[in-house]
């Protein structure tokens, strides 16, 4: 199989690459380095069945070649993370949704139909307070939009477009909505919390917790959450879908900080740090995010082998490796 991926040398897309390429594949990755590595991919770059472009797929000038060759494309180019999303709101309008549209328009014009997966975000679901939630339920955008919300508008913006291509283009689209992936290869300076944590824990720094910390995720591991991209890559189809990809066990910011501590064995405290502090801005949290996967478990068979203490554990052993090695 012929594997397309944008924004493959990012975290979730260079897993993707080790997938494909392990089971015989061939792909091809796209990617403008802005968050994304060269080092997530330094493995595979002399091989013959991969191949790596540095390119903005806003303006990458063999879009519609490479469009033409894959028998699958994944598409997670993006601008993503709390920091770079309140630092660049137009960018991340901007690039999101322009190259969403320009990669779809691309596969209708290729002559034939590869396998679509668009990657969404549960930021779309907005400010909430619901239980667990659910692919059907109405989405709320906060009044006035502020820019913490612009990357939620940019990615429901990306699956009205999918849906739209697939069903009126007959394009077979799955939309993955992505709740907390985390693992190795991830950063903490983008905003994520799990690899500051560890970071934190490891060095024996305090962990900075942003607001009061009873603010609750549900977290996958990223080798278990490429496992289900893959099968759901596979249910791709014109009436186009929209599923939740995560884990739905719950844990509050305070919860994990401490977690991180007892599995590095660390005497860290604990710091709180207000969002206007954390983030120089005004902020506004969701108090908690947990995923219905009533539809993913019906869709595939894949269900998470990782633990959130086992990848805890992995981050911490990787951390202190990397510091023993330098």
């Amino acid at each position: 199989m012929h594997v397309l991926i944008t924004g493959g040398a990012g975290f979730i897309g260079s897993h993707l690459v080790d997938l494909h390429l392990g089971r015989g594949d061939k792909v091809h990755v796209v990617d403008n380095l802005s968050t994304g590595s060269r080092d997530n991919l330094a493995s595979h770059l002399d091989r013959a069945d991969f191949h790596f472009t540095e390119a903005d797929i806003v303006t990458w000038p063999s879009l519609d070649e490479a469009v033409g060759w894959a028998d699958r494309i994944y598409h997670l180019a993006a601008v993503v993370g709390v920091f770079r999303v309140l630092e660049r709101p137009i960018d991340v309008m901007a690039t999101n949704i322009a190259g969403s549209e320009r990669l779809l328009r691309a596969v209708d014009h290729c002559g034939w139909r590869p396998q679509v997966l668009l990657a969404s975000s549960s930021e779309v679901y907005g400010p909430r307070v619901d239980g667990c939630l659910r692919e059907d339920m109405d989405l709320i955008v906060q009044a006035d939009a502020p820019p913490r919300w612009n990357y939620a508008i940019s990615k429901l913006a990306d699956e009205a477009f999918a849906l739209s291509y697939a069903r009126t283009k007959a394009i077979p689209v799955t939309v993955v909505r992505l709740f907390n992936t985390v693992g190795p290869r991830q950063r903490g300076r983008y905003g994520m919390v799990v690899p500051r944590f560890v970071s934190q824990a490891v060095a024996g720094d305090p962990l900075t917790v942003f607001g009061d910390g009873t603010q609750s995720r549900s977290f996958t591991d990223v080798r278990d959450t490429v496992q289900m991209l893959d099968q759901l890559a596979g249910c791709a189809t014109t009436d186009g879908l929209i599923v939740n990809v995560g884990g739905n066990h719950e844990i509050s910011i305070n919860e994990l900080a401490e977690r991180a501590i007892e599995r590095a064995g660390s005497s860290s405290p604990v710091e709180h740090l207000p969002y206007e502090v954390a983030y120089g801005q005004e902020y506004v949290d969701i108090p908690h995010r947990c995923p219905d996967l009533t539809r993913l478990h019906g869709l595939i068979e894949y269900r998470p082998q990782w633990t959130l203490d086992a990848t805890l554990d992995d981050l911490i052993a990787r951390v202190r490796h990397r510091e023993g090695a330098s």
